[in-house]
Protein backbone atom coordinates (compact mmCIF):
# COMPACT_ATOMS: atom_id res chain seq x y z
CA UNK A 1 0.00 0.00 0.00
CA UNK A 2 2.30 2.60 1.05
CA UNK A 3 4.59 1.98 -2.59
CA UNK A 4 1.19 2.38 -4.27
CA UNK A 5 0.44 5.60 -2.18
CA UNK A 6 4.28 6.92 -3.20
CA UNK A 7 3.56 6.20 -6.88
CA UNK A 8 0.46 7.86 -6.79
CA UNK A 9 1.89 10.92 -5.22
CA UNK A 10 5.10 10.92 -7.81
CA UNK A 11 2.97 11.08 -10.85
CA UNK A 12 0.57 13.72 -9.42
CA UNK A 13 3.37 16.28 -7.93
CA UNK A 14 4.69 17.91 -10.62
CA UNK A 15 4.96 21.41 -8.92
CA UNK A 16 6.04 21.81 -5.75
CA UNK A 17 6.46 19.36 -3.31
CA UNK A 18 4.93 17.55 -0.53
CA UNK A 19 5.93 15.56 2.56
CA UNK A 20 3.96 11.90 3.25
CA UNK A 21 3.98 10.18 6.36
CA UNK A 22 1.93 6.99 5.97
CA UNK A 23 0.25 4.80 8.57
CA UNK A 24 2.93 2.70 9.31
CA UNK A 25 5.38 6.08 9.82
CA UNK A 26 7.32 5.36 6.42
CA UNK A 27 8.14 9.12 5.33
CA UNK A 28 9.32 10.90 2.29
CA UNK A 29 9.12 13.87 0.32
CA UNK A 30 7.30 13.95 -3.27
CA UNK A 31 8.21 16.79 -5.92
CA UNK A 32 10.19 19.76 -5.87
CA UNK A 33 11.25 21.40 -2.40
CA UNK A 34 12.42 24.74 -2.10
CA UNK A 35 11.95 25.67 1.56
CA UNK A 36 9.73 24.15 3.87
CA UNK A 37 7.21 21.56 2.40
CA UNK A 38 3.69 21.09 3.64
CA UNK A 39 3.65 17.78 5.14
CA UNK A 40 0.48 15.55 6.06
CA UNK A 41 0.44 12.12 8.28
CA UNK A 42 -2.14 9.16 8.02
CA UNK A 43 -3.91 8.17 10.64
CA UNK A 44 -4.49 4.11 9.57
CA UNK A 45 -3.98 2.17 6.29
CA UNK A 46 -7.59 2.18 5.62
CA UNK A 47 -7.62 5.96 4.78
CA UNK A 48 -4.59 5.43 2.06
CA UNK A 49 -6.64 3.36 0.34
CA UNK A 50 -9.88 5.31 0.20
CA UNK A 51 -7.59 8.25 -1.09
CA UNK A 52 -6.60 6.09 -3.80
CA UNK A 53 -9.69 5.07 -4.73
CA UNK A 54 -11.89 8.25 -4.55
CA UNK A 55 -9.23 11.37 -3.71
CA UNK A 56 -11.72 13.62 -5.02
CA UNK A 57 -13.99 12.58 -2.41
CA UNK A 58 -11.50 11.11 0.22
CA UNK A 59 -9.57 14.31 1.21
CA UNK A 60 -11.96 16.56 2.25
CA UNK A 61 -13.61 13.34 4.45
CA UNK A 62 -10.30 11.86 5.30
CA UNK A 63 -9.75 15.21 6.71
CA UNK A 64 -12.74 16.31 8.42
CA UNK A 65 -12.54 12.97 10.53
CA UNK A 66 -8.96 13.23 11.54
CA UNK A 67 -7.50 10.55 9.44
CA UNK A 68 -5.19 12.75 7.38
CA UNK A 69 -3.62 15.05 9.39
CA UNK A 70 -1.90 18.04 8.35
CA UNK A 71 1.30 18.35 10.01
CA UNK A 72 3.15 21.47 9.04
CA UNK A 73 1.70 24.48 7.15
CA UNK A 74 -2.73 24.35 6.58
CA UNK A 75 -4.98 22.49 4.63
CA UNK A 76 -4.88 25.60 2.12
CA UNK A 77 -0.76 25.01 1.49
CA UNK A 78 -2.18 21.33 0.43
CA UNK A 79 -5.35 21.57 -1.43
CA UNK A 80 -3.68 24.44 -3.21
CA UNK A 81 -0.90 22.23 -3.96
CA UNK A 82 -3.20 19.62 -5.57
CA UNK A 83 -5.26 22.07 -7.29
CA UNK A 84 -1.83 23.56 -9.37
CA UNK A 85 -0.80 20.07 -10.32
CA UNK A 86 -4.39 18.97 -10.78
CA UNK A 87 -4.30 22.25 -13.62
CA UNK A 88 -1.29 21.35 -15.40
CA UNK A 89 -1.22 17.86 -16.05
CA UNK A 90 -4.61 15.58 -17.48
CA UNK A 91 -6.25 13.09 -14.13
CA UNK A 92 -4.71 9.31 -14.03
CA UNK A 93 -7.52 7.01 -16.39
CA UNK A 94 -8.88 5.98 -13.18
CA UNK A 95 -10.05 9.45 -12.33
CA UNK A 96 -10.77 10.53 -15.77
CA UNK A 97 -13.20 7.91 -16.41
CA UNK A 98 -14.69 8.96 -12.51
CA UNK A 99 -15.30 12.38 -14.03
CA UNK A 100 -16.59 11.92 -16.72
CA UNK A 101 -19.05 9.19 -15.23
CA UNK A 102 -20.17 12.51 -13.54
CA UNK A 103 -20.57 14.64 -16.31
CA UNK A 104 -22.65 12.24 -17.93
CA UNK A 105 -25.01 11.81 -14.35
CA UNK A 106 -24.75 15.43 -13.72
CA UNK A 107 -28.64 16.29 -15.05
CA UNK A 108 -29.60 13.17 -12.54
CA UNK A 109 -28.00 14.68 -9.68
CA UNK A 110 -28.93 18.31 -10.18
CA UNK A 111 -32.51 17.71 -10.98
CA UNK A 112 -33.90 21.07 -8.81
CA UNK A 113 -37.74 20.93 -8.84
CA UNK A 114 -39.38 23.69 -6.56
CA UNK A 115 -38.94 21.05 -3.48
CA UNK A 116 -35.37 19.97 -3.78
CA UNK A 117 -34.47 23.10 -4.57
CA UNK A 118 -35.48 24.46 -1.12
CA UNK A 119 -34.15 21.53 0.66
CA UNK A 120 -30.70 22.17 -1.01
CA UNK A 121 -30.90 25.93 0.30
CA UNK A 122 -32.23 24.69 3.32
CA UNK A 123 -29.25 22.15 3.93
CA UNK A 124 -26.58 25.45 3.74
CA UNK A 125 -28.71 27.97 4.98
CA UNK A 126 -30.68 27.45 7.47
CA UNK A 127 -28.43 26.29 9.73
CA UNK A 128 -27.66 28.63 13.18
CA UNK A 129 -26.96 31.84 11.53
CA UNK A 130 -24.04 32.89 13.92
CA UNK A 131 -21.56 31.06 11.66
CA UNK A 132 -22.22 33.32 9.11
CA UNK A 133 -21.24 36.10 11.50
CA UNK A 134 -17.54 34.53 12.41
CA UNK A 135 -16.52 35.12 8.64
CA UNK A 136 -18.51 37.37 6.69
CA UNK A 137 -18.91 40.94 6.57
CA UNK A 138 -21.39 42.67 8.71
CA UNK A 139 -23.74 43.28 5.73
CA UNK A 140 -23.39 39.67 5.39
CA UNK A 141 -22.55 39.63 1.83
CA UNK A 142 -21.86 36.32 0.91
CA UNK A 143 -20.78 36.58 -2.62
CA UNK A 144 -17.52 37.75 -4.68
CA UNK A 145 -16.63 40.87 -3.37
CA UNK A 146 -15.06 43.69 -5.85
CA UNK A 147 -11.68 44.67 -4.95
CA UNK A 148 -10.97 48.24 -6.28
CA UNK A 149 -7.71 48.32 -5.02
CA UNK A 150 -5.50 45.88 -3.30
CA UNK A 151 -5.30 47.90 0.05
CA UNK A 152 -9.60 47.35 0.26
CA UNK A 153 -10.95 45.93 3.45
CA UNK A 154 -13.66 42.84 2.91
CA UNK A 155 -16.35 45.56 4.21
CA UNK A 156 -14.78 48.23 1.34
CA UNK A 157 -14.79 45.53 -1.45
CA UNK A 158 -18.73 43.99 -0.64
CA UNK A 159 -19.97 47.91 -1.04
CA UNK A 160 -17.66 48.28 -3.90
CA UNK A 161 -19.46 45.18 -5.79
CA UNK A 162 -23.25 46.52 -4.80
CA UNK A 163 -22.43 49.88 -6.34
CA UNK A 164 -21.24 48.14 -9.32
CA UNK A 165 -24.02 45.99 -9.77
CA UNK A 166 -25.97 48.51 -9.17
CA UNK A 167 -24.39 50.76 -11.18
CA UNK A 168 -25.08 48.00 -14.05
CA UNK A 169 -28.74 48.10 -13.69
CA UNK A 170 -28.92 52.14 -13.96
CA UNK A 171 -31.70 52.06 -11.62
CA UNK A 172 -34.00 55.08 -11.28
CA UNK A 173 -36.50 56.42 -8.51
CA UNK A 174 -39.53 54.31 -8.70
CA UNK A 175 -37.93 51.77 -10.65
CA UNK A 176 -39.78 47.98 -9.71
CA UNK A 177 -36.59 45.58 -9.25
CA UNK A 178 -36.98 41.98 -8.52
CA UNK A 179 -33.82 40.35 -6.60
CA UNK A 180 -33.70 36.63 -7.12
CA UNK A 181 -32.07 34.74 -4.38
CA UNK A 182 -31.87 38.06 -2.28
CA UNK A 183 -30.22 36.22 1.16
CA UNK A 184 -30.05 38.55 3.95
CA UNK A 185 -31.55 41.51 2.05
CA UNK A 186 -28.13 44.00 1.98
CA UNK A 187 -28.96 44.38 -1.91
CA UNK A 188 -32.52 44.73 -1.89
CA UNK A 189 -31.84 47.22 1.07
CA UNK A 190 -28.90 49.19 -0.39
CA UNK A 191 -31.20 49.49 -3.98
CA UNK A 192 -34.33 50.92 -2.15
CA UNK A 193 -32.07 53.16 -0.01
CA UNK A 194 -29.94 54.73 -2.34
CA UNK A 195 -31.77 54.64 -5.92
CA UNK A 196 -35.40 54.87 -4.23
CA UNK A 197 -36.42 51.69 -5.83
CA UNK A 198 -39.23 49.23 -5.11
CA UNK A 199 -37.62 45.80 -4.48
CA UNK A 200 -39.08 42.33 -3.93
CA UNK A 201 -36.55 40.08 -2.86
CA UNK A 202 -37.26 36.79 -3.10
CA UNK A 203 -34.91 33.74 -0.86
CA UNK A 204 -35.90 29.88 -0.30
CA UNK A 205 -34.10 29.89 3.50
CA UNK A 206 -36.63 30.47 6.25
CA UNK A 207 -33.49 31.76 7.93
CA UNK A 208 -32.65 34.70 5.72
CA UNK A 209 -36.16 35.65 5.21
CA UNK A 210 -36.26 35.97 8.87
CA UNK A 211 -33.33 38.21 8.93
CA UNK A 212 -34.13 40.09 5.59
CA UNK A 213 -37.47 41.72 6.89
CA UNK A 214 -36.11 42.33 10.05
CA UNK A 215 -33.37 44.29 8.74
CA UNK A 216 -35.94 46.68 6.33
CA UNK A 217 -38.00 47.05 9.69
CA UNK A 218 -35.25 48.37 11.67
CA UNK A 219 -34.12 50.53 8.50
CA UNK A 220 -37.63 52.05 8.12
CA UNK A 221 -37.61 49.92 4.17
CA UNK A 222 -40.88 47.80 4.81
CA UNK A 223 -42.62 49.79 2.51
CA UNK A 224 -40.06 49.52 -0.18
CA UNK A 225 -38.43 46.59 0.23
CA UNK A 226 -40.58 42.85 0.12
CA UNK A 227 -39.18 40.15 1.03
CA UNK A 228 -40.89 36.94 0.10
CA UNK A 229 -40.22 33.14 0.63
CA UNK A 230 -40.77 32.04 -3.24
CA UNK A 231 -39.25 30.25 -6.10
CA UNK A 232 -38.37 32.27 -8.96
CA UNK A 233 -40.53 29.95 -11.06
CA UNK A 234 -43.56 30.97 -9.01
CA UNK A 235 -42.84 34.97 -9.23
CA UNK A 236 -45.78 37.04 -11.27
CA UNK A 237 -45.68 40.58 -12.25
CA UNK A 238 -43.16 42.81 -14.46
CA UNK A 239 -40.34 44.70 -13.79
CA UNK A 240 -37.70 47.04 -14.67
CA UNK A 241 -34.98 45.58 -13.32
CA UNK A 242 -34.03 42.03 -12.49
CA UNK A 243 -30.94 41.09 -10.36
CA UNK A 244 -29.46 38.20 -9.33
CA UNK A 245 -25.99 37.01 -7.13
CA UNK A 246 -25.03 33.85 -5.90
CA UNK A 247 -28.21 31.87 -6.95
CA UNK A 248 -27.44 30.97 -10.86
CA UNK A 249 -25.24 27.96 -9.11
CA UNK A 250 -28.15 26.48 -7.73
CA UNK A 251 -30.40 26.38 -11.01
CA UNK A 252 -29.32 23.14 -12.31
CA UNK A 253 -28.02 23.14 -16.01
CA UNK A 254 -31.51 21.36 -16.56
CA UNK A 255 -33.32 24.28 -15.95
CA UNK A 256 -31.50 27.39 -17.86
CA UNK A 257 -33.69 27.85 -20.33
CA UNK A 258 -36.93 27.68 -17.86
CA UNK A 259 -34.69 30.47 -16.26
CA UNK A 260 -33.81 32.74 -18.90
CA UNK A 261 -37.35 31.97 -20.31
CA UNK A 262 -39.10 33.27 -16.89
CA UNK A 263 -36.51 36.68 -16.49
CA UNK A 264 -37.63 36.99 -20.71
CA UNK A 265 -41.66 36.91 -19.31
CA UNK A 266 -41.15 39.47 -15.88
CA UNK A 267 -38.60 41.94 -17.37
CA UNK A 268 -40.51 44.64 -19.07
CA UNK A 269 -39.47 45.43 -22.49
CA UNK A 270 -36.86 48.68 -22.21
CA UNK A 271 -35.47 46.74 -19.01
CA UNK A 272 -32.26 45.57 -17.57
CA UNK A 273 -31.25 42.45 -15.86
CA UNK A 274 -27.63 41.68 -14.01
CA UNK A 275 -26.83 38.18 -13.66
CA UNK A 276 -23.52 37.32 -10.78
CA UNK A 277 -22.63 33.77 -10.59
CA UNK A 278 -19.56 31.56 -10.26
CA UNK A 279 -18.39 30.16 -13.57
CA UNK A 280 -16.27 27.27 -14.99
CA UNK A 281 -12.89 28.94 -17.17
CA UNK A 282 -12.33 25.96 -18.99
CA UNK A 283 -15.13 24.17 -20.55
CA UNK A 284 -18.40 22.22 -18.83
CA UNK A 285 -17.49 19.77 -16.07
CA UNK A 286 -19.16 18.57 -13.22
CA UNK A 287 -19.56 19.37 -9.29
CA UNK A 288 -16.47 18.42 -7.18
CA UNK A 289 -18.01 15.17 -5.28
CA UNK A 290 -17.07 16.33 -1.88
CA UNK A 291 -18.90 19.81 -2.29
CA UNK A 292 -21.44 18.21 -3.48
CA UNK A 293 -22.45 16.25 -0.45
CA UNK A 294 -21.16 17.92 2.41
CA UNK A 295 -22.03 21.87 1.05
CA UNK A 296 -23.65 22.98 -1.85
CA UNK A 297 -26.07 20.07 -3.06
CA UNK A 298 -27.08 20.75 -6.45
CA UNK A 299 -25.05 23.23 -6.82
CA UNK A 300 -22.91 23.56 -10.33
CA UNK A 301 -20.91 25.89 -11.91
CA UNK A 302 -21.61 26.54 -15.37
CA UNK A 303 -19.74 27.83 -18.32
CA UNK A 304 -20.45 30.55 -20.39
CA UNK A 305 -20.61 28.25 -23.35
CA UNK A 306 -23.79 26.47 -21.38
CA UNK A 307 -25.39 29.74 -20.33
CA UNK A 308 -25.03 31.84 -23.64
CA UNK A 309 -26.93 29.48 -25.79
CA UNK A 310 -29.75 29.75 -23.16
CA UNK A 311 -30.03 33.07 -23.41
CA UNK A 312 -30.14 32.98 -27.19
CA UNK A 313 -32.87 30.63 -26.87
CA UNK A 314 -35.00 33.18 -24.33
CA UNK A 315 -34.93 36.32 -26.72
CA UNK A 316 -32.80 37.65 -24.38
CA UNK A 317 -29.58 40.09 -25.69
CA UNK A 318 -26.63 39.99 -24.11
CA UNK A 319 -25.49 43.83 -23.49
CA UNK A 320 -21.92 43.49 -21.51
CA UNK A 321 -19.70 40.41 -19.92
CA UNK A 322 -17.56 41.21 -17.50
CA UNK A 323 -15.04 37.99 -15.96
CA UNK A 324 -13.72 38.83 -12.40
CA UNK A 325 -10.74 36.70 -12.33
CA UNK A 326 -9.25 36.14 -8.89
CA UNK A 327 -11.32 38.88 -6.63
CA UNK A 328 -13.25 35.69 -5.27
CA UNK A 329 -9.83 34.08 -4.31
CA UNK A 330 -9.13 37.61 -2.34
CA UNK A 331 -12.58 37.57 -1.02
CA UNK A 332 -12.43 33.15 0.22
CA UNK A 333 -8.81 33.97 1.83
CA UNK A 334 -10.95 36.99 4.03
CA UNK A 335 -13.03 34.81 4.73
CA UNK A 336 -10.89 31.93 5.65
CA UNK A 337 -8.73 34.02 8.09
CA UNK A 338 -11.61 35.28 9.95
CA UNK A 339 -13.30 31.90 10.02
CA UNK A 340 -10.17 30.54 11.53
CA UNK A 341 -9.82 33.81 14.09
CA UNK A 342 -13.07 32.94 15.59
CA UNK A 343 -12.50 28.93 15.24
CA UNK A 344 -12.82 28.24 18.96
CA UNK A 345 -16.56 29.60 19.25
CA UNK A 346 -17.54 27.77 15.84
CA UNK A 347 -16.51 24.72 17.43
CA UNK A 348 -18.97 25.62 20.59
CA UNK A 349 -21.81 26.05 18.31
CA UNK A 350 -21.12 22.68 16.90
CA UNK A 351 -18.03 20.16 17.43
CA UNK A 352 -14.58 19.88 15.38
CA UNK A 353 -15.60 17.60 12.82
CA UNK A 354 -17.91 20.37 11.53
CA UNK A 355 -14.79 23.19 11.74
CA UNK A 356 -12.88 21.23 10.16
CA UNK A 357 -15.44 20.67 6.99
CA UNK A 358 -15.69 24.09 6.95
CA UNK A 359 -12.23 25.10 7.02
CA UNK A 360 -11.71 22.57 3.96
CA UNK A 361 -14.81 24.58 1.94
CA UNK A 362 -13.19 28.08 2.33
CA UNK A 363 -9.44 26.60 1.85
CA UNK A 364 -10.76 24.43 -1.14
CA UNK A 365 -12.78 27.01 -3.14
CA UNK A 366 -9.98 29.79 -2.64
CA UNK A 367 -7.74 27.59 -3.97
CA UNK A 368 -9.91 26.84 -7.21
CA UNK A 369 -10.30 30.27 -7.68
CA UNK A 370 -6.43 31.05 -7.17
CA UNK A 371 -5.10 27.94 -9.38
CA UNK A 372 -7.81 26.25 -10.87
CA UNK A 373 -10.48 27.18 -13.62
CA UNK A 374 -13.11 29.02 -11.69
CA UNK A 375 -14.00 32.73 -12.18
CA UNK A 376 -16.73 34.68 -11.31
CA UNK A 377 -18.91 36.17 -14.25
CA UNK A 378 -21.54 39.27 -14.36
CA UNK A 379 -23.70 39.13 -17.67
CA UNK A 380 -25.76 42.33 -18.48
CA UNK A 381 -28.92 41.08 -20.31
CA UNK A 382 -31.95 43.45 -21.55
CA UNK A 383 -34.35 43.03 -24.88
CA UNK A 384 -33.12 45.68 -26.97
CA UNK A 385 -30.28 47.10 -28.18
CA UNK A 386 -30.62 50.39 -26.70
CA UNK A 387 -31.88 49.68 -23.57
CA UNK A 388 -28.35 50.91 -21.99
CA UNK A 389 -25.66 53.03 -23.21
CA UNK A 390 -23.13 52.15 -25.88
CA UNK A 391 -20.18 52.62 -24.23
CA UNK A 392 -19.15 51.59 -20.89
CA UNK A 393 -18.14 55.00 -19.26
CA UNK A 394 -21.65 55.10 -17.74
CA UNK A 395 -20.20 52.32 -15.10
CA UNK A 396 -17.52 54.46 -13.61
CA UNK A 397 -20.39 57.38 -13.49
CA UNK A 398 -23.01 55.43 -11.76
CA UNK A 399 -20.92 54.29 -9.26
CA UNK A 400 -19.47 57.72 -8.43
CA UNK A 401 -22.46 59.54 -7.78
CA UNK A 402 -23.79 56.50 -5.54
CA UNK A 403 -20.41 56.66 -3.89
CA UNK A 404 -21.12 60.36 -2.87
CA UNK A 405 -24.82 59.01 -2.25
CA UNK A 406 -23.21 56.68 0.67
CA UNK A 407 -22.96 60.27 2.99
CA UNK A 408 -24.52 58.57 5.65
CA UNK A 409 -23.04 55.20 7.32
CA UNK A 410 -25.03 52.04 6.05
CA UNK A 411 -26.54 50.61 8.81
CA UNK A 412 -24.97 47.51 8.45
CA UNK A 413 -25.82 45.62 11.84
CA UNK A 414 -28.28 42.52 11.35
CA UNK A 415 -31.32 44.09 13.37
CA UNK A 416 -31.71 39.57 14.52
CA UNK A 417 -28.16 40.18 16.59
Amino acid sequence: MATLLQRFFEQFIRDGGLEVCTASGRRYTIGNVNGPAPAIRFGDRAAELRLLANPALALGELYMDGRLLVTRGSIYDVVALATRNLALQPPVRLLRMRERLRVALRRVHQRNGERRARRNVAHHYDIDGRLYDFFLDPDRQYSCAYFETPDQSLEEAQLAKKRHIVAKLLVEPGHRVLDIGSGWGGLALYLAEQCGAAVTGITLSDEQLAIARSRAQHRRLAESVEFDLRDYRSVGGRFDRIVSVGMFEHVGVGYYDAFFSKVSDLLTDSGVMLLHAIGSSDGPGATNPWMAKYIFPGDYTPALSEVLPAIERAGLIVTDIEIFRLHYAETLQAWRERFLARRGEAKMLYDERFCRMWEFYLAGCEAAFRHGGLMVFQIQLAKRHDAVPLTRDYIAQREALLRMQETRKPDLMIAAE
